[in-house]
C-alpha cells in the first residue's frame, strides 16, 4: 500500500518543497512498468531516470466531483463511473461480508457514511499514491456541503486513525479529531471492543485484528531501516527511519509507557506494530 518503498519518493518531495538541496541525499530512480503504474527506488533500475527538483511527480490535487453510486462499508465507496474509492488515514470497523466477519461498530459507521453521500456528488483529493493494492483510488472525500467526509467520521467516533506512508494529508487534524472522539467516548470508543490491551497478554494465538497496546520500553534496538522499541521479548513497535516524518529523540522514549495502535504482524516468533507517525504514539506517563 511498489516494488520499493515509497518513503524515499517522499523524502525527495518533501526536501523539494522546503526547498532543500538534494545533494545530501542519494539519487532516486523512477520508471514505470509495462501496466503504466510508477516505481520509485534508490538503486538505479533499467530504463529508470533520476528524479530531480524539475521531474519530480507533482503532489495530487482535488479530483473532479463524482455521485456515490453505492456505500460498502464505513470507509470505501463506489461512484457511478465505476471507481472503487478508498478513504485516507482512516479505518472503519468490518461490516459481514463473503469471508469476514462484522466487527463492532462497522454497521454504525456504514449507516452514517450511507445517509451522508448515498446518490451525492463528492469532491475527491489524492495524496502521494494514486491506488492502493487492490487497484481502488485513494482520497480524502469532501460532501456538496463541504463536510471533510474522513475528519468527519473520525469526529464522530465511527473511524479510528490510520496512517499509510507515504499519505500523510490531514494527520495532524485527523489525530486530533480522534482525540476529541476518544475523550468525549462517542462512537467505538465507549465499546469494549476497543479498549486497551496490555502487551503482556499478546501472544502468537491472538495478536490478529486492530488492537490499542499498552506497555512500557525497556529497550530500542536499531537496524538499517528501522528503530524497534521493545515491550518484552516478543512485542515490539517499529519506526521506519524515514526523513520525511521527524520523530522526537527515541531515547527519550526509554522506560516511558505507552499505548500504540494498529495491526499486529507476525515474523517468527515476534511481533511488531508499525508507527507511521509521531501522533500515533501516545506517552501515558
Amino acid at each position: 500500500m511498489k516494488l520499493i518503498k515509497t518513503s524515499w519518493l517522499v523524502c525527495l518531495i518533501a526536501c523539494l518543497s522546503a526547498s532543500v538541496s538534494t545533494s545530501a541525499l542519494a539519487d532516486i530512480y523512477g520508471w514505470k512498468d509495462s501496466n503504466g503504474r510508477p516505481h520509485y527506488s534508490d538503486r538505479k533500475q533499467e530504463s529508470a531516470r533520476v528524479l530531480t527538483p524539475d521531474n519530480a511527480p507533482a503532489h495530487p490535487t482535488s479530483l473532479a466531483n463524482q455521485r456515490v453510486k453505492r456505500v460498502f462499508d464505513g470507509d470505501t465507496v463506489l461512484l457511478e463511473n465505476g471507481t472503487s474509492v478508498r478513504f485516507l488515514g482512516i479505518n472503519t470497523p468490518e461490516v459481514a461480508g463473503r469471508n469476514k466477519s462484522a466487527e463492532a461498530g462497522g454497521d454504525a459507521a456504514k449507516a452514517w457514511l450511507t445517509d451522508k453521500v448515498q446518490g451525492k456528488r463528492v469532491r475527491l483529493e489524492g495524496d502521494i499514491e494514486a491506488q492502493d493494492k487492490y487497484q481502488r483510488k485513494l482520497a480524502h472525500v469532501f460532501a456538496e456541503d463541504g463536510t471533510h467526509i474522513n475528519l468527519e467520521l473520525v469526529r464522530q467516533g465511527l473511524a479510528m486513525v490510520a496512517i499509510h506512508p507515504p499519505n500523510y494529508k490531514y494527520a495532524d487534524a485527523l489525530f486530533a479529531a480522534q482525540h476529541d472522539a476518544e475523550q468525549a467516548k462517542r462512537g467505538i470508543w465507549q465499546l469494549p471492543a476497543y479498549a486497551p490491551v496490555a502487551a503482556d497478554s499478546i501472544g502468537l494465538d491472538n495478536y490478529k485484528g486492530w488492537k490499542r497496546v499498552r506497555g512500557r520500553i525497556n529497550a530500542i534496538k536499531h537496524s538499517r531501516k528501522y528503530s524497534y522499541l521493545q515491550l518484552n521479548e516478543q512485542v515490539s513497535l517499529r519506526v521506519a527511519k524515514n526523513p520525511a516524518v521527524r520523530f522526537p529523540n527515541l531515547q527519550n522514549w526509554l522506560g516511558r509507557s505507552v499505548e500504540a495502535r494498529g495491526w499486529i504482524k507476525k515474523s517468527g516468533k515476534r511481533l511488531t506494530l508499525d508507527i507511521p507517525h509521531p501522533l500515533a504514539l501516545q506517552l501515558l506517563n
